[in-house]
């Protein structure tokens, strides 16, 4: 992609996310975007159609990312195992990206960024249940389970500024997530 795309796209992103560190998204206008951004309404719109386009182009770009970082956690084979390494993949994610994801998820409680998390995690959870061919129900709604929990820790983390340390949180989860998941139960 063309270096002056890039970097248009990185000032909007940046101007949208301060914006929304101040008020919700929906008070947000795009000149007001355009203005913080120092970019002409025209440059905008040649790029977005409105700030909705603007807002999804950022998820998208979030959760490539984060499917990105998640494909590193392939060589794992116990269930435990794996789900840590994947909430500390997440929570070293969101600590790089705090600027990004506490005006979205924390100021504006933004549903999409929130369902782009969960996807991505559950898109690497059902692959993987895919590579060991396990399909059972169970294993889905315990997925299901686990993920919901990830995603409210996540929250909570970022509520206190991320103030806890990924050390503390781990060593927590440590504790409450079984060493075995299989077919039929928890061991």
């Amino acid at each position: 992609m063309d270096l002056r795309i890039l970097k248009t796209k990185k000032s909007l992103y940046d101007a949208l996310l301060h914006l929304m560190g101040e008020r919700t998204f929906e008070e947000i206008k795009v000149s007001e975007i355009c203005h913080k951004a120092m970019t002409n309404r025209s440059t905008f719109y040649a790029h977005f159609e409105d700030k909705y386009a603007l807002l999804n182009s950022l998820i998208l770009d979030l959760k490539e990312e984060l499917k990105q970082e998640l494909e590193k956690n392939e060589a794992i084979t116990n269930s435990k195992e794996y789900y840590m390494k994947c909430i500390h993949m997440l929570l070293i994610h969101i600590e790089e990206h705090q600027d990004i994801y506490f005006p979205l998820i924390i100021n504006n409680r933004n549903s999409v960024a929130m369902d782009m998390i969960y996807d991505t995690l559950l898109d690497d959870v059902k692959m993987r249940m895919e590579i060991e061919e396990q399909r059972d129900w169970s294993i889905e709604l315990v997925s299901h389970f686990y993920l919901g929990a990830i995603l409210h820790v996540m929250m909570e983390w970022l509520e206190k500024g991320c103030s806890i340390s990924k050390e503390d949180i781990m060593l927590y989860l440590d504790a409450l997530i079984p060493n075995k998941i299989h077919v039929g139960g928890i061991a």
